[in-house]
């Protein structure tokens, strides 16, 4: 409302000072350049809703002294274009243009923003999936460690000091693989990169460090996540149950793809564990529609894995 007043003051300006051209003293000339001036600058730095009207009403007052003195009010029309009309339009485009420029950087400085974030996001799923990994592939081995640490704590013919130092050896990579979940998560992503081993050769190695597991297995390899089912809950027994009988049973049929592994409670340990990466596990799965469930009925704890559909 205030710019539209002050457009109006400088049109109204503009129009006293054409009428009369006869004489145009010192004065009124330096007034057109006064009037002349302010019209620029309201049109670069001031804006208004509507300004036509304005002009419009001026037109129309030039127009009525036109019907008294025709050179009087083709004067006034003239010097309101070329003082009033023309400085305010050059001023209006300019702010235009600057307003532009201003948008223009304004959008590549968003783009680069964006850049950043897209490349910070992607660097973020990075770490995160080394650090899945690294969780994954270190926290079997040690499980494994635990499990052979475990078996020579039992071996006859040891010292007293002997059996203390691999029973020291199980708790501490017992110990090192709950550090380890806590310290890069149990957070995982397919990354497309090398193909993980198959169940049955995680089985195999398994039995090689000392488990004493049964397989049922299709013929076919099988990866993804039934691998990491298999891993975690071997990983789990290992830890939890050392000396435990494990089962590991893959069913396909019309319903879909089914994985039990189950294990007995002998040799279970005191430690429970914090139970994140089944949980973890349980949430990354269901992304894929698969249901993940543990049970445990005093004798045995099973953990069974469901996907609907998938042969």
């Amino acid at each position: 409302m205030r710019n539209g007043a002050v457009l109006v003051a400088v049109v109204s300006a503009g129009l006293v000072n054409a009428v009369d051209l006869d004489v145009v003293p010192l004065w009124r000339q330096m007034a057109f350049v006064v009037v002349a001036a302010a019209a620029y600058l309201h049109g670069r730095h001031l804006t208004v809703r509507r300004a036509w009207p304005v002009f419009l009403a001026a037109v129309g007052v030039s127009a009525g002294f036109a019907l008294v003195d025709v050179s009087t009010g083709v004067g006034m029309v003239a010097m309101l274009a070329l003082f009033v009309g023309s400085p305010w339009l050059v001023g209006r485009s300019r702010r235009q243009q600057h307003d532009l420029v201003v948008a223009g950087r304004e959008r590549v400085a968003h783009l680069e923003r964006e850049r950043e974030l897209v490349a910070a996001h992607a660097a973020l799923r990075e770490r995160t999936r080394i650090a899945s990994e690294l969780h994954d592939a270190l926290g079997h081995e040690l499980a494994l460690l635990s499990l052979r640490a475990g078996a020579l704590e039992l071996a006859p013919g040891l010292t007293a000091a002997h059996q203390q130092a691999a029973a020291e050896v199980r708790a501490g990579a017992v110990a090192a693989t709950d550090r380890l979940r806590e310290v890069v998560g149990v957070l995982r992503e397919n990354d497309g990169g090398e193909p993980s081993p198959t169940v049955a050769e995680l089985v195999t190695r398994a039995r090689a460090a000392g488990m004493e597991i049964t397989a049922d297995l299709p013929s076919r390899p099988l990866r993804g996540d039934v691998h990491r089912v298999v891993r975690e809950a071997l990983t789990n027994a290992a830890r939890h149950a050392p000396g435990a009988a494990v089962s590991v049973r893959v069913r396909e049929d019309a319903d879909g793809l089914c994985v039990t592994v189950s294990n007995s409670h002998r040799g279970a340990a005191a430690h429970a564990g914090t139970g994140t990466g089944l949980t973890t596990l349980r949430s990354s799965l269901a992304a894929t529609g698969a249901t993940l469930s543990v049970a445990d009925d005093g004798e045995h704890f099973t953990v069974t894995a469901h996907w609907p559909g998938r042969a």
